[in-house]
């Protein structure tokens, strides 16, 4: 599923610079298409190769999920490198908190993120808000996110 995802964004990235697809991803989307075309598939998610959920997580949600915890890893490891997890995830929860209730109202229905963020820990913030997951998090859930990350 990561990898049908992956083709999604390729092609869309592609597309809208204006750019040519390379042959093996002209030909898995040309394939997926066909496949919905001549109703091989029921639906779009099926001849793309997305699973069919029945009340799990949906592979949008599941990606948007993706998106937002590498946010905040990223985060994690820029500008908070030489504390402990737990303190990690005390801060950026902090910052999340401090973000969702100031400047997330204005920038929320920015489609680009504000050049002023760039290098800072707003451009993390940014991106795990603009994932679409659920932002902020409690403690517990970023401890989890960071449990994987190495502290100094």
């Amino acid at each position: 599923m990561l990898q049908v995802i992956r083709n999604m964004e390729s092609v869309t990235q592609l597309c809208r610079a204006h750019e040519p697809l390379p042959e093996p991803l002209a030909q898995w989307l040309a394939e997926s298409l066909k496949c919905f075309l001549n109703r091989s598939a029921p639906s779009l998610e099926e001849a793309f190769g997305l699973p069919k959920l029945r009340g799990g997580v949906s592979w949008r949600m599941e990606a948007a999920i993706r998106r937002r915890d590498q946010a905040l890893r990223e985060l994690a490891q820029r500008h908070f490198g030489g504390l402990t997890n737990t303190a990690r995830a005390n801060r950026i929860q902090q910052l999340a908190l401090r973000y969702a209730a100031s400047a997330w109202r204005l920038d929320r229905d920015q489609q680009d993120m504000p050049p002023a963020y760039a290098g800072t820990p707003h451009e993390s913030l940014w991106q795990a808000f603009k994932s679409g997951a659920t932002m902020p998090l409690c403690s517990r859930q970023l401890r989890q996110i960071l449990a994987d990350l190495p502290t100094q």
